[in-house]
C-alpha cells in the first residue's frame, strides 16, 4: 500500500456539492459545478469546499430571517465555514425563483443568473474572487467565468 502524502504536499482540490430543494428551475449540477470551479480557478483558488443549496423564495426567506433577521426572500446567502489554513470552505444558498424572475428582466438564461448568485456568494469569502464578477447598481455584466463556459453551455 502506497502511503498518502503529507497534507502540505497534497494536490489542491476543489469540491463542489450541489443540493437542489426546489422545483421551479431545472438545475444542471454538472454545469453549475463547472461554473464554480471556473470562477475559483480564475481567482487563483485551487483549494476549496463549497456547498450550494438551491431553494425557492419561501425557503430562502426562512434562512434570511433566521440568520440575518431580515424578513422576505433574497438572492443569495453565504455561510463561511473555513477555519485557519483550510482554504475556502463554505455554503451558499441561492433562490432559483429570484434567479428566474431576474433573468427574465435581464434577458439572459436563468441558469446564468443562478450561477451569478453563486459566484457573487464566493466573493463574500475572498476578495480575489471580486475581480471575476462586476456588479453595477442597475445591471449585471456576465462574468468572465460564465463566458469561459461557452463550450459547456
Amino acid at each position: 500500500m502506497k502511503p498518502s502524502r503529507p497534507a502540505a504536499t497534497r494536490a489542491p482540490t476543489v469540491s463542489v456539492d450541489i443540493t437542489d430543494r426546489q422545483r421551479l428551475l431545472r438545475v444542471d449540477r454538472t454545469w453549475m459545478r463547472n461554473a464554480v470551479r471556473s470562477a475559483l480557478g480564475a481567482a487563483g483558488i485551487g483549494r476549496a469546499r463549497i456547498g450550494v443549496l438551491v431553494l425557492d423564495d419561501d425557503a430562502i426567506a426562512v434562512l434570511h430571517e433566521r440568520w440575518l433577521g431580515i424578513p422576505g426572500p433574497t438572492d443569495v446567502l453565504t455561510f463561511d465555514l473555513a477555519g485557519r489554513g483550510e482554504g475556502l470552505c463554505g455554503d451558499i444558498a441561492v433562490s432559483a425563483e429570484t434567479a428566474r424572475r431576474a433573468a427574465r428582466e435581464l434577458g439572459w438564461a436563468p441558469r446564468h443568473e443562478l450561477a451569478y448568485y453563486v459566484i457573487h456568494g464566493l466573493r463574500q469569502y475572498r476578495p480575489s474572487v471580486e475581480r471575476i464578477v462586476f456588479v453595477s447598481t442597475n445591471h449585471r455584466v456576465p462574468c468572465r467565468a460564465l463566458d469561459g463556459l461557452a463550450d459547456v453551455v
